[in-house]
């Protein structure tokens, strides 16, 4: 088939202005109940020019006519969003086998149903306490504060936030008397000591409501840590700007958690979007889902992991691809999350393995599986194996 001349726009998304922001001066009133125009000013577009039509989508890769009109039928449940530096990670577009393409268009097998998959399938709605609070641990507790994302990957977990929304920034958000409550119940719940920030993508909020939401959290006595999950530096690097890295710096508490899926998506653009908020003195961790056909071999993950390291993001868990709709063609079987590890402990440093783990279903937590490396044990001894699978025999000095 001839390859057709790509007409894909050479910038995908507004770069947001990279100004100084002083909070002092955002105009938030509290008491009004407002899901969007939470500052004086209005912000420009997030998602000007960014690939979200398979017409958009058909200049850049040939489809035939009966795959487009399937593809079409797919967008209109689940929304497709692509920016064009993400989209330019692609090595060739028409290639079904590329791993960046594979995270960000959709594919017929995403209309296939398997009884095992859920639009929830970690229970959040259940743990629930608002309707944007998960408390499913006991000292930490969830804050999705959007649905709205730069890019939307077809392997998302939570894609029944921005399932048949739009992509022209009408989706109904949370607003600030969800959150004020939201944040009031952490207050009233000591043993809380953790927020974890989430969406959706809470980069793609107005700098100011980003601004007030962690100034909120901050201010709770007994939290101690505030996690932000973000794909951010990762698909839309541009986004990480001065003005809000200057904005993150401000907090303390704050660590910024990221998705690094492929090598490939560790680009100069990327490692600096990264040094910008390190250089703020925010620590960063990576956590990795596993995805068949992307990265679901120990030559590719470790070559993730040692990047990662490189550029100073802790690899900290590789998530088993959850049970979602619309995902079972990206799920491996557990075995090759643990044959994965097998092989990279020991042949690599140690702070370039992740944490396999399953997320249980219907809100039971996340599990960590791997390699048994404990043969036996006995109250005087325990038998070992190393990762050359040389057995050990070691002292088990008794327990007073």
């Amino acid at each position: 088939m001839e390859k057709k001349e790509s007409k894909c726009e050479d910038s995908a998304i507004d770069n947001p202005p990279d100004t100084d922001v002083d909070s002092s001066k955002c105009l938030i009133d509290k008491n009004i109940d407002n899901s969007l125009a939470v500052v004086t000013a209005a912000s420009k577009p997030l998602f000007k020019n960014a690939i979200s039509t398979i017409e958009q989508l058909a200049n850049c890769i040939n489809f035939d006519p009966t795959t487009r009109k399937v593809l079409s039928e797919i967008v209109k449940q689940y929304n497709m969003l692509i920016p064009s530096y993400y989209f330019s990670l692609i090595k060739d577009p028409n290639d079904e086998k590329d791993p960046i393409r594979k995270q960000c268009v959709p594919v017929i097998d995403e209309l296939f149903d398997n009884p095992s998959e859920k639009m929830d399938p970690l229970g959040e709605k259940e743990t629930s306490v608002t309707n944007i609070l998960v408390h499913r641990y006991p000292d930490r507790v969830l804050l999705i504060v959007t649905s709205r994302c730069f890019m939307y990957c077809r392997h998302c977990t939570r894609k029944r936030l921005w399932r048949n929304n739009n992509n022209n920034n009408n989706n109904i958000e949370p607003t600030l008397t969800e959150i004020q409550a939201s944040l009031d119940y952490v207050r009233k719940n000591e043993e809380i000591r953790e927020i974890i920030i989430s969406g959706g993508d809470p980069l793609t909020l107005n700098q100011e409501r980003l601004d007030w939401i962690l100034e909120e959290a901050s201010n709770i006595s007994h939290i101690q840590v505030i996690r932000l999950g973000t794909r951010t530096p990762v698909v839309f690097p541009e986004r990480i700007t001065r003005s809000l890295c200057k904005i993150l710096g401000k907090y303390n508490k704050l660590w910024v958690n990221v998705q690094f899926n492929h090598p490939v998506e560790i680009t100069t653009e990327s490692t600096e979007a990264c040094r910008r908020i390190q250089k703020r003195g925010i620590p960063m961790s990576n956590q990795t889902v596993l995805l068949k056909g992307i990265n679901d071999t120990p030559q590719i993950m470790k070559e993730l992991c040692q990047k990662l390291q490189a550029i100073r993001v802790r690899p900290y868990y590789l998530f088993h691809c959850d049970e979602v709709v619309g995902a079972s063609h990206f799920r491996t079987s557990v075995f090759k999350g643990i044959e994965i590890l097998e092989k990279m402990r020991g042949h690599t440093s140690g702070m370039c393995v992740p944490i396999f783990v399953v997320d249980g279903p219907a809100g039971k937590g996340k599990i960590p599986v791997g390699p048994q490396y404990m043969i036996s044990m006995s109250p005087t001894k325990v038998t070992l194996r190393n990762y050359n699978n040389e057995i050990i025999e070691y002292d088990n000095p008794c327990s007073e």
